[in-house]
């Protein structure tokens, strides 16, 4: 009855002082959003503050949970008690509230986390799973999107806050003959999406986005603007698909435009596994790495609809390849082009996902696995591969820090999604998710099991310390090379020599060698 009765005491006890520790929490919360707002008004002339007021939102505004889940594409991480939200949020209206907000949070001890999308994955540019919790601000840079297009030299300058939707379209508006070879979904951020290297249907052809960028602007630990000739080379280098946010804070693109026929042809054929689509993929795995590079035929299988390969005449569709950016991205092509810039997906449910690269075919029996396991799962699962080779057997993998280039036939990404935002929901399709990827190990790449950056994984290297804020560069390492394999350690040196302090963080940032 007394050890009862203790452990009660204990309980109450324990209780007492995490309540305790929420409210100090809270309290030291609201005192660093404070102390950072008085810091960026110190900054500016008199006239500018009430500019100033508008643009930083701390917790006791308003505005603040509008805006911090506005652009969320990914609502698993609305409850999650888990992860940290920012002590305060700014949406700068020019770079030099950028620059402030750098140096106020280093002056703070505080980092910075940066959003142009949201599509992070795992939410990492508006929520931080440190542990113990290390404030941080976010900045949101959805009112910097602005897009100057010069046909003379077949380039653009694109602000980070700007969507591929709005880049499309703006590209469009100029010319019927050029176009950009980045992502699907339209409402990705400019920003986030280049510096990871950013594919979609054009990657045969021209490579990754991060391929075509000729010059950029960023805003480094000191605040200092950089463009490409006052970085230097290794810097550029390390931006274009090493994940920028490590290094600095991305202001703006410049892109080199590619040249697209005046007519594309699409096609989206339904395969179900009774019409013979496994054999189809099969086929397909041996062949699609090798037609010619104005051909991309990526596979989309789920369990709702089956699968997508087989075509006929008949199922062929001429387009404008402003059409085609709005076919693939699940709209109709003659809808209106200005739908590609609504920068808030209309449907959202939470997600996860995770990537593999398949270097040899995956036989029959593997295939048929995996459909076993999408039968078995009751939300909508997929397993979407994109094809390579073309243009990216020919570009090194040492060329840009995306390193997945020749020897590749294909990328998977496996995508779970589901409505039921409840914990025991979430955990079990995450399981199922992790159980799927434990499956595929013996049929994809090897040494390392390579993943794309673009679509985070916190799973990778979970039992290391990536919670903690300055995680190990030997920590890093497990995700790290399966992100950039061969250049990790490259980026590595380069982000010691740009940011020693680690300032530009998060839990799958580069580290320091120190």
């Amino acid at each position: 009855m007394m050890g009862y009765e203790y452990d009660g005491a204990l309980f109450l006890m324990i209780l007492i002082l995490l309540l305790a520790f929420i409210s100090s929490s809270s309290a030291h919360s609201a005192f660093l959003a404070n102390t950072f707002r008085d810091c960026m008004a110190t900054t500016f002339a008199s006239q500018e503050l009430p500019i100033i007021e508008t643009i930083i939102l701390t917790s006791s505004s308003s505005k603040y949970p509008q805006v911090l889940q506005s652009f969320q594409q990914n609502p698993r991480w609305l409850n999650s008690s888990s992860s940290t939200k920012p002590v305060a949020i700014v949406t700068p209206l020019h770079q030099s509230h950028i620059q402030a907000a750098i140096l106020c949070t280093n002056k703070l001890g505080m980092h910075l986390r940066v959003r142009s999308g949201g599509h992070d994955y795992e939410g990492l540019s508006y929520l931080s799973t440190y542990t113990p919790p290390s404030p941080f601000v976010m900045i949101d840079l959805n009112q910097l999107r602005s897009i100057h297009i010069n046909l003379a030299h077949e380039t653009a300058w694109v602000q980070a806050g700007a969507t591929l939707g709005e880049l499309y379209y703006m590209i469009s508006k100029a010319s019927g003959v050029h176009g950009y070879p980045a992502g699907i979904c339209p409402s990705v951020g400019v920003g986030g999406h280049i510096s990871a290297g950013g594919f979609g249907t054009m990657l045969r052809k021209f490579g990754t986005a991060a391929d075509h960028v000729v010059d950029a602007y960023l805003i480094d630990v000191n605040a200092n603007i950089l463009d490409r000739k006052s970085m230097g080379e290794d810097l550029f280098w390390a931006i274009r698909g090493g994940s920028a946010t490590s290094f600095g804070i991305i202001l703006a693109w410049k892109i080199k435009l590619v040249r697209v026929p005046p007519l594309v042809t699409g096609f989206n054929i339904q395969r179900t596994l009774e019409e013979g689509a496994t054999m189809l993929i099969n086929k397909w795995q041996h062949v699609a790495h090798k037609l010619h590079q104005d051909l991309f035929i990526r596979v989309v299988a789920q369990n709702h609809g089956g699968g997508e390969l087989g075509l006929e005449a008949k199922d062929c569709i001429e387009m404008s390849w402003i059409q085609s950016t709005l076919y693939f991205a699940g709209y109709n092509k003659w809808d209106p082009a200005q739908v590609l810039l609504n920068r808030i997906t209309t449907y959202k449910s939470s997600f996860k996902a995770k990537s593999d690269f398949v270097m040899d075919p995956i036989p029959e029996i593997g295939l048929q696995g995996i459909w076993k396991m999408l039968v078995r799962e009751d939300a909508l699962a997929m397993v979407i591969m994109d094809p390579y080779g073309g243009r990216m057997n020919e570009i090194s993998e040492y060329e840009t820090p995306f390193p997945h280039r020749k020897g590749n036939l294909y990328n998977i990404q496996y995508l779970v999604k589901w409505d039921d935002n409840s914990i025991e929901a979430s955990n079990r399709h995450v399981n199922w998710m992790r159980m799927l990827y434990s499956y595929m190990t013996p049929y994809v790449s090897t040494s390392p099991r390579a993943a794309y950056a673009n679509y985070r994984d916190l799973d990778l290297g979970r039992n290391q310390k990536h919670h903690i804020p300055n995680t190990s560069y030997l920590e890093a390492s497990v995700w790290g090379f399966k992100y950039f394999k061969g250049n990790f350690k490259r980026l590595a040196q380069i982000k010691t020599r740009v940011d020693p302090n680690n300032f530009f963080r998060n839990e799958q940032s580069i580290p320091t060698l120190n």
